[in-house]
């Protein structure tokens, strides 16, 4: 709670009033929250946080002093298993509470509404224990709450008894398509494969991996571009989980023998899936792309580019015409940088297309055509089409041929911003690659505006940071003085004990100005097209890596692991 009263008496007026004389708020802004809270009954506090007139931490250290009650923030917090066992997840959810600390007698406990006597009362009575209370912003104690209980509630505890369910099966060979459907609607295999997908959410898994060994099946989650491992089932349950993930993706459960592609929605998660079935000498691979629609970043500040690389790349998306390339493996962040460049530039005076295979999220504003080979709908066909509705900027997922490459430098050469993915190891051998295509050199010298090159590294776990020093070796091949400042993650609960929380992008980005559009025409060499932009600043991803090194972002040893000398 945020406010002592949830009428408009003294003391709520008492809390505008402070924040208004600490400059917070103003008059206008007080009021306007004061008249909402009428009609909602919610408290002040809570009203303006959520108007977005004050910060929640600003409005509770308010309250805070009023009320002589500390104030504790619990998103970082790592919380000792124990005591969420002593306060149970009914009790912690029902009244939106989180147990903190227990020294003797007393049990610290976080609340988002300190006057609510029953809650109180209930713990203190449950517990045994007298109950001292510090105010928590009420969505980040749900999400803690949601974090810290739901990682352990019966999640592990479902897994086993889905396991011991099934220990008893036979291994069926190729079993038809009724007993499938049957197998697949077993509520050990729904609550299984409902579990998994869960677990794989709450580590903010970017990729799940179901895979048939000879004897067994191994499950994986790829996060922060890492594989772990996860609770795997019988081998004599994985047709009926491949099934069920099938039904929910819309493929057809009869069709082992060749590959399938397939999407499913979390609706209450904001989460696509989508969903691609592999058939191996061990039986069906399924794998699993989660889509989170609240984690994409479309603002370039936020996406890891120092100052003046995201000067250059604002400068060159505001071009009218060009085309602008990123360049990197698969799962490097390339999509997410073209979409957040989209995002920077998207007006209601540009008409944006983009064609893609496939369509990843959904932008406002933008015309977005997914790709369909097996109707003739090709990159290339669809530019084609697409030069055919009046655009202003036009993005294609990715250049896989010579016939989109001619297009697209076609486009760019008659008025068009072109933007577009291509798999390259680094910025300088792109143009080189459009070459081996079969694209003229000269026309890729009059076109080209931008490449960039990116790779992803994880970021230290704020949470566990700490100070380290790293082997004489990884600081040699960097070139790094074993005097500066260098962290790392402690590995704590919430990263999983990986020291590692997230990623950020590192990037090399070589601008073609004229100089250099003269050396790419004549067919420059790899090695002059290096010499020239390393004359110009350009910093190569390494050196990119090593600013985020310097910044305490990353490590060591991820930068050497993501980059190449």
């Amino acid at each position: 709670m945020v406010s002592d009263e949830k009428n408009v008496g003294q003391t709520t007026v008492r809390l505008g009033e402070a924040l208004v004389r600490r400059k917070v708020i103003t008059e206008e802004q007080l009021q306007k929250a004061l008249e909402k809270q009428k009609e909602t009954g919610a408290y002040l506090g809570e009203t303006l946080i959520e108007l977005d007139y004050a910060p929640p931490e600003i409005v509770y250290e308010t309250l805070s002093e009023q009320v002589n009650i500390p104030w504790v923030s619990v998103r970082h917090l790592e919380i000792d298993p124990s005591l969420l066992q002593l306060v149970p997840e009914k009790f912690a959810r029902r009244f939106s509470l989180l147990p903190l600390s227990l020294e003797g007698e007393v049990l610290r406990v976080a609340v988002a509404d300190h006057y609510d006597i029953v809650a109180l009362d209930t713990i203190a009575s449950h517990t045994g224990f007298q109950v001292q209370l510090a105010l928590c912003d009420r969505s980040e104690l749900k999400d803690a709450i949601h974090y810290h209980y739901g990682s352990l509630t019966h999640m592990e505890e479902t897994l086993q008894e889905v396991l011991d369910i099934e220990a008893g099966a036979e291994e069926l060979d190729q079993p038809p398509v009724e007993e499938l459907e049957l197998e697949a609607s077993d509520a050990p295999v729904v609550r299984y494969v409902n579990l998994l997908i869960y677990q794989a959410i709450e580590r903010r898994a970017s990729d799940l991996h179901i895979e048939p060994r000879k004897n067994s099946v191994q499950v994986r989650a790829r996060v922060d571009g890492v594989l772990h491992n996860l609770t795997p089932p019988s081998k004599a349950m994985l047709p009926a989980v491949a099934s069920r993930i099938k039904i929910l993706s819309g493929m057809d459960i009869g069709e082992r023998r060749l590959p399938q592609d397939g999407r499913c929605k979390i609706e209450e998660k904001n989460i696509d899936i989508r969903v691609s079935t592999l058939p191996t000498i061990h039986g069906e691979k399924v794998q699993m792309r989660l889509l989170d629609k609240s984690r994409l970043v479309l603002d370039l500040s936020e996406l890891g580019f120092e100052t003046d690389q995201q000067t250059v790349l604002e400068y060159c998306l505001q071009r009218p015409q060009g085309i602008i390339l990123v360049t990197g493996p698969t799962g490097s962040g390339k999509t997410t940088t073209l979409y957040s460049g989209l995002s920077f530039i998207n007006t209601e005076d540009r008409n944006i297309v983009t064609v893609e295979d496939p369509v990843e999220y959904e932008l406002e504003g933008i015309n977005q055509v997914q790709m369909k080979p097996t109707i003739g709908l090709t990159f290339a066909n669809g530019l084609r089409s697409i030069l055919r509705q009046d655009p202003d900027v036009i993005m294609v997922g990715e250049i896989r041929d010579l016939e989109t490459a001619e297009i697209a430098v076609r486009a760019a050469l008659t008025s068009h911003l072109v933007l577009s993915t291509l798999h390259t190891n680094d910025a300088i051998a792109t143009v080189n690659r459009l070459s081996n295509m079969g694209v003229k050199p000269f026309l890729l010298g009059s076109s080209l505006t931008l490449i960039m090159a990116q790779r992803l590294v994880r970021k230290i776990c704020d949470h566990c940071k700490e100070r380290y020093d790293p082997p004489p070796a990884a600081l040699e091949q960097l070139g790094l003085s074993p005097e500066g400042e260098f962290y790392r993650g402690a590995q704590c609960r919430r990263c999983n004990r990986t020291g590692y929380f997230d990623r950020v992008a590192v990037y090399e980005m070589l601008q073609v100005d004229k100089e250099l559009g003269q050396l790419i025409s004549r067919a420059a060499s790899e090695a002059e097209l290096r010499d020239a932009a390393e004359e110009r600043g350009m910093v190569s991803l390494r050196q990119s890596g090593i600013q985020k090194i310097k910044a305490g972002i990353t490590t060591v040893e991820e930068v050497i692991a993501r980059t190449m000398q």
